[in-house]
């Protein structure tokens, strides 16, 4: 017996395919499809973030939500760069994909899209990733199983709806707090960088060489060699340069504390922001934000310190409480 995939889709075949294959969508809600790319998700960048927010301003004027169909490799990516652009976000935008092709029969295509357009309906006024039976905030959300049908994690904030035989929302969905309004400026100089036993500095500044911004995942809590081989050195004469350097953990859940051990301290001393608890993609994404909304580096780092959009801060911590 021998297996043979479908042949990829093409962007005019799409829409007559998705309505075919998942017909109950129009039980759901009127759909209207908009083709706006069709491109391996590792390609999307700032360019495409930019104009997907553009589309999602103009549907906005007519439709209760929109769900952005979208690969799951930079799915997080995506999500986390329209929830700082989008400002005052006041219906749901929900970004959802599949492990396996729609036209596949093990497919999850099928499920994880008929959830997308039941939230799009609801009260829901933020951007999400509805995936294997769960909307998961948008800049919270990471890519961490490229095999499962689970797909996404979200190390610090619970689901903001869980979909079984009902639909039950969480008490922690935001509310917007602002004037609905557009700012999709993102600029791509920014690298990142894994901490490593034995790093050398001067590679991290090579790294950053032309660069406005790097992102650091640390160890921990936010460490970093310096007996040998010290990472603060590296950091100070990339701040002085101009570039912002933010700190993440490198682990898989956790907040960076930038004042709890000598070796994190010598990095705030060096000019580092503490990225508290924000995954890397959210980090790497607000800091592309920041270069291009901020020239003023105090003003930069304010708002990188600042939580725009539920993307950083406990949440978890806050439902015990």
């Amino acid at each position: 017996m021998s297996g043979r995939r479908p042949t990829p889709l093409t962007p005019d075949t799409y829409a007559q395919a998705l309505t075919q294959r998942v017909p109950e969508l129009s039980e759901l809600a009127q759909v209207d499809t908009r083709i706006l790319c069709n491109l391996d998700s590792s390609d999307l960048g700032p360019e495409e973030w930019s104009a997907i927010a553009d589309e999602v301003a103009a549907a906005r004027e007519s439709h209760d939500g929109v769900v952005i169909i979208h690969g799951t490799d930079t799915m997080a990516y995506t999500a986390a760069a329209l929830s700082y652009s989008l400002v005052g976000l006041d219906r749901p935008v929900i970004l959802t994909g599949s492990q396996r092709p729609l036209a596949e029969v093990r497919s999850d295509a099928r499920r994880n899209l008929v959830d997308a357009v039941d939230l799009a309906r609801r009260d829901l006024p933020e951007v999400g990733i509805a995936f294997d039976g769960h909307l998961w905030r948008g800049n919270r959300a990471k890519k961490g199983d490229a095999w499962s049908y689970r797909a996404f994690t979200s190390p610090h904030c619970p689901p903001l709806a869980r979909l079984g035989l009902d639909v039950e929302v969480a008490t922690h969905v935001r509310r917007p707090t602002e004037p609905f309004a557009v700012d999709a400026r993102f600029d791509p100089r920014v690298v990142s960088a894994l901490v490593t036993p034995g790093l050398d500095p001067a590679a991290l500044v090579r790294l950053a060489e032309g660069s406005l911004g790097l992102v650091l995942a640390a160890f921990g809590v936010g460490t970093a060699p310096r007996r040998i081989r010290p990472i603060e050195l590296a950091v100070r004469a990339l701040v002085d340069a101009g570039v912002t350097v933010l700190v993440v953990t490198q682990a898989q859940s956790g907040t960076v504390d930038l004042s709890l051990y000598e070796n994190g301290a010598a990095l705030r001393d060096a000019g580092a922001i503490a990225g508290a608890d924000m995954t890397l993609e959210a980090a790497v994404v607000k800091l592309m934000a920041a270069c291009a909304r901020f020239d003023d580096l105090d003003a930069r780092r304010a708002w990188i310190e600042r939580d725009v959009a539920g993307e950083r801060g406990s949440i978890e911590r806050h439902l015990r409480d």
